[in-house]
């Protein structure tokens, strides 16, 4: 569960609901494309604009349309108390995982983080997976207190940031993290752009934003770096510079992947809460014009 590809749908929504037929329709083809696993209610899932029994409506439309692919559900909140009561959710739902990043809105030390993975790994009868996303929680991990996470019961794996784009350096970041957590405790890469350099420096998974819509694209990296083409894995990313490129002008991947969701009729327009908003104009139509020139359309 915690090797391969970690596909990451998009939770659609508009100020009024969530539109719950494209989130379906996401879900069904990542369980058709045979993904390692799903996780929602990630970033890329929006957990952070939706109530509790919205998460866990989504968790459950999840468990219902994702056959036999593992489902990770992300738990995060700002209260521990908040936190443990979403783990119960997504256990009760039948999860397969969750996953948890330290999000606050008062910048948190790292005795705090480590007693929130404290305090939930105690009460938790799921594997975790430990969300470094210093980008939306703008809190960054040391990697003595992954060691120190990683040590906890249940903790299964560490999602971290993209890894040095140098190879060698690359190599470097994992193999120094891996001296640290367990053997059992598997590394995951994420920020899609660094995936193929990550997997071929060692990491066992790809948390991936264009695997939850683009599933076959982001598979086909994957297995290529699992099967020791690392050449293929990197041409095979680097095809895809143009959305990477988007992903970096437009701050992130959330509202270059919602576009493209809506560009493809998977969802409903918008697909974003307010404040946010998907792309309009030209840079919509350069979206569109990157998705027919990599055959993604």
């Amino acid at each position: 569960m915690f090797t391969g590809l970690s596909a990451f749908p998009l939770t659609p929504m508009n100020e009024n609901a969530i539109d719950e037929a494209g989130f379906v329709r996401l879900i069904e083809r990542l369980a058709a494309a045979g993904v390692d696993s799903m996780g929602v209610l990630g970033s890329t899932g929006n957990y952070a604009y939706l109530t509790r029994a919205e998460r866990a409506r989504m968790v459950r439309l999840a468990m219902a349309q994702a056959g036999d692919v593992p489902v990770i559900v992300g738990i995060s909140a700002l209260r521990t108390r908040d936190v443990l009561a979403l783990a119960e959710d997504a256990e009760a739902a039948g999860a397969s995982a969750v996953l948890l990043a330290p999000m606050s809105y008062q910048p948190l030390s790292e005795e705090e983080v480590f007693g929130l993975y404290e305090a939930v790994t105690a009460r938790l009868s799921l594997p975790l997976c430990v969300y470094d996303n210093p980008g939306t929680t703008h809190f960054t991990f040391s990697d003595a207190l992954h060691g120190r996470i990683a040590a906890l019961p249940r903790v299964a794996s560490i999602k971290i940031p993209g890894v040095p784009a140098d190879p060698a350096a690359a190599g470097e970041r994992v193999a120094r993290l891996r001296g640290l957590i367990p053997p059992d405790v598997t590394i995951g890469v994420s920020g899609d752009a660094m995936a193929a350099t990550g997997l071929n420096a060692g990491c066992e998974a790809w948390y991936s934003v264009i695997g939850g819509l683009f599933p076959e694209t982001a598979l086909a990296i994957a297995h290529a770096a699992r099967a020791g083409k690392g050449d293929e894995a990197l041409r095979l990313s680097q095809r895809l510079e143009p959305l990477w490129a988007l992903f970096r002008r437009h701050g992130g991947s959330l509202r270059v992947v919602a576009t493209a969701a809506e560009l493809l009729g998977l969802t409903e327009l918008p697909s974003l809460p307010l404040p946010l908003t998907t792309l309009q104009g030209r840079d919509r139509q350069a979206l569109a014009a990157v998705l027919e020139t990599l055959e993604l359309a």
